[in-house]
């Protein structure tokens, strides 16, 4: 049988370092949460959410996506990028990375970039189909004999 996703599971480890993490953000971090919370692109964002032994900058369950702020620290770890980014995409996450000075410069194109992969995310997603409870179906035919 083959592995199955983590289904969002976090580590305690990465949970506690995630708390920290929120304490302590970035002013890159807090200027693109500002446009990302109270589910203003029309979903809800988690920001420094715990995925296995990883911690996302902004993660959107429905659809998946997460978005990542890359400071200079990433020029010189862009294999453990890789392995984070092959982690996530495992996990069923679509991965944005911009630069941290990003939300300062063109804060307006990083949103709209956001929203247009939200967009295309939506239009591949499953639409299951339920049943409405206490709705009969009316089967005019069954009625006729």
């Amino acid at each position: 049988m083959g592995a199955r996703p983590m289904q969002n599971q976090s580590t305690p480890i990465a949970q506690k370092h995630a708390r920290t993490l929120r304490r302590g953000m970035t002013d890159s971090e807090r200027k693109l949460w500002f446009g990302l919370r109270g589910e203003q692109l029309g979903v809800k964002f988690r920001r420094q959410h715990p995925l296995g032994n990883y911690i996302a900058d902004f993660a959107c369950l429905s659809p998946k996506l997460i978005v990542e702020l890359d400071g200079a620290q990433h020029q010189t770890q862009r294999a453990y990028d890789a392995e984070r980014d092959a982690f996530f995409r495992h996990q069923g996450f679509d991965v944005l990375r911009f630069a941290s000075n990003d939300p300062f410069n063109q804060l307006d194109g990083v949103l709209q970039a956001i929203l247009d992969r939200l967009d295309e995310l939506a239009l591949h997603a499953p639409i299951p189909t339920f049943p409405q409870r206490g709705k009969e179906q009316y089967h005019p035919q069954e009625h006729l004999s």
